[in-house]
């Protein structure tokens, strides 16, 4: 089982990488899971999906705003990624257990299985509850994007964190010459 290494608090650079693939990872395939089941399961629109995530911040009438609530919706998506991203990276940076898990056999499954529907329940249960002032509506969508989170919202963030790890410790350090 290859280790997962610490992340070292005092590389920015390494550090930084890590948020941006973990970030850019998930806005795209949380971006894309949650758009093909708008679209395949929901008979709805990609459009619609977007503007719903901005109604959390502008109400109903961002059904009616066309392309710019369409893009306020991506945009409040990908912030809400780096968000969830750099949360698990300042995490993995100081939780040495989180380390061991990740270090042991399917160690990204594992910590992914835990941490993506973790995102799902604060965001479902406590974040937009807070914004839209109105309980959640746990029905038979609630619980897929309760599962779902784990292969496209964990599996993102966890890999490209621990990917990144394993890939920088890896290379050759240059010679202070």
């Amino acid at each position: 089982m290859p280790p997962v290494a610490a992340l070292n608090t005092s590389n920015s650079r390494d550090t930084l990488l890590r948020f941006l693939r973990a970030g850019i990872a998930t806005a795209i395939i949380d971006g894309l899971f949650s758009s093909i089941l708008s679209v395949a399961a929901y008979d709805s629109t990609v459009s619609r999906l977007f503007q719903g995530v901005a109604a959390t911040l502008v109400g109903n009438s961002s059904f009616d705003g066309g392309a710019r609530t369409t893009a306020l919706g991506m945009l409040m998506h990908c912030c809400i990624a780096f968000l969830w991203s750099a949360i698990f990276i300042f995490g993995l940076m100081r939780l040495a257990w989180v380390q061991r898990v990740l270090s042991s056999r399917f160690g990204v499954l594992k910590v992914a299985s835990v941490y993506g529907p973790a995102v799902w329940l604060v965001m479902s249960l406590i974040v937009i509850p807070l914004l839209v002032h109105r309980p959640p509506n746990i029905s038979i969508r609630w619980w897929v994007q309760l599962i779902g989170h784990s292969p496209f919202v964990g599996v993102p963030i966890v890999g490209s964190a621990s990917w990144a790890a394993n890939r920088f410790d890896d290379e050759p350090k240059p010679s202070a010459a």
